[in-house]
C-alpha cells in the first residue's frame, strides 16, 4: 500500500497557501503537517485553516523553518524568491530534502542560487502548475518550431492587481517554449515592453505585453502572426484552486522522485 505523504506550505497565509490548503484536504493521501509563514507575519500562532478561512485544520502557522523541515516529506512554496532559496538550502540534513515551488520573481541570481540546490535536493519547479497552461506551453513549442520564416511571436498576460512582478512567471515560461522551438535563446531575442517611438519589429524577436487589473486569476495569450494569417493560443484560469490542484500532484509526484531538477512537463509526461 502507497504512504501517506506528509506536505508543508511555504506561505501558508497567502491566497495560494490558503488555496493548496483546501487541495491537500481533498488528497486522500496527502496530509498537512506544517505551515509556514514570514517572521513578520501577523498570524503566526493562529491555525493555518482558521487564516485561509476554510477550516480548523490543527496546523498553527510558524516562521521556524528548521522546526518545520522535520515535519514533512515535501515543502510546497508560493512565497518569495528569498524564502524558497533559504527552504531549499536548510533542507541540507533535514527530513525533507523535496521542495515544489511555484514562486516567480527570481533576478538571474537568485534563479542560479535556487536551480543550483538540484544538486542536493529534489526540485521541481514551475512557473505555473495548471495542466492546461503545460499542454498549452507543449503546443507552443511545437508551433515555434514549425512556423519560423515570417511569423511574429507575442506572449500577452493578465493578472490581478496585486501582482508584481511582470511578465508574470507563466508569460516567461510560454516565451522559452517558443524560444526553445525555434532553437534560441530567449534572453536574446525577447522584448518586455514598447513605449514611444520605437523601431519595426525585427525578424525574430518574442514580444511580451503585461496588463493588471481586478480580480483577474490568469490570463495568457499567445499569437503567431505571418501578414497573411494568426494562430491565436490561450489559457484563461477560472479559478486558483487549478494551480494548487496541480501543485498538491506534483508534490506527491515528487516525493518518490531523487534528487534533482524537475517541472511540470516531467508530471505529465510531455519531456520528448
Amino acid at each position: 500500500m502507497t504512504k501517506d505523504i506528509d506536505i508543508g506550505i511555504l506561505g501558508a497565509d497567502g491566497r495560494m497557501g490558503g488555496a493548496i490548503l483546501r487541495a491537500l484536504d481533498a488528497e486522500p493521501r496527502a496530509k498537512l503537517t506544517v505551515a509556514l509563514t514570514a517572521p513578520s507575519s501577523t498570524y503566526i500562532g493562529q491555525d493555518a485553516g482558521d487564516v485561509a478561512g476554510f477550516k480548523t485544520c490543527g496546523v498553527k502557522l510558524t516562521s521556524d523553518i528548521r522546526a518545520g523541515l522535520e515535519s514533512c516529506d515535501v515543502l510546497i512554496d508560493f512565497s518569495s524568491p528569498k524564502a524558497a532559496i533559504d527552504a531549499a538550502l536548510a533542507m541540507h540534513g533535514t527530513r525533507c530534502h523535496t521542495l515544489v515551488t511555484g514562486t516567480t520573481g527570481y533576478n538571474e541570481t537568485e534563479e542560479k542560487a535556487l536551480l543550483a540546490a538540484a544538486n542536493n535536493i529534489t526540485l521541481l519547479k514551475s512557473g505555473n502548475f495548471s495542466f492546461g497552461v503545460n499542454m498549452l506551453e507543449a503546443l507552443i513549442e511545437l508551433a515555434a518550431g514549425k512556423l519560423r520564416t515570417g511569423w511574429d511571436i507575442e506572449v500577452l498576460e493578465m493578472h490581478h492587481k496585486h501582482k508584481v512582478d511582470a511578465p508574470s512567471g507563466t508569460a516567461l515560461m510560454l516565451g522559452e517554449a517558443a524560444a526553445k522551438g525555434r532553437g534560441v535563446s530567449l534572453k536574446e531575442t525577447q522584448v518586455l515592453s514598447r513605449e514611444g517611438v520605437t523601431e519595426p519589429r525585427t525578424e525574430g524577436q518574442i514580444g511580451f505585453a503585461a496588463l493588471r487589473g481586478g480580480g483577474v486569476i490568469g490570463a495568457h495569450e499567445v499569437r503567431i502572426a505571418s501578414e497573411l494569417e494568426m494562430i491565436t493560443l490561450s489559457h484563461d484560469a477560472f479559478d486558483r484552486s487549478v494551480f494548487a490542484k496541480g501543485a498538491v500532484a506534483a508534490a506527491m509526484w515528487a516525493a518518490e522522485k531523487p534528487k534533482g531538477l524537475y517541472d511540470m512537463k516531467d508530471v505529465l509526461g510531455l519531456k520528448t
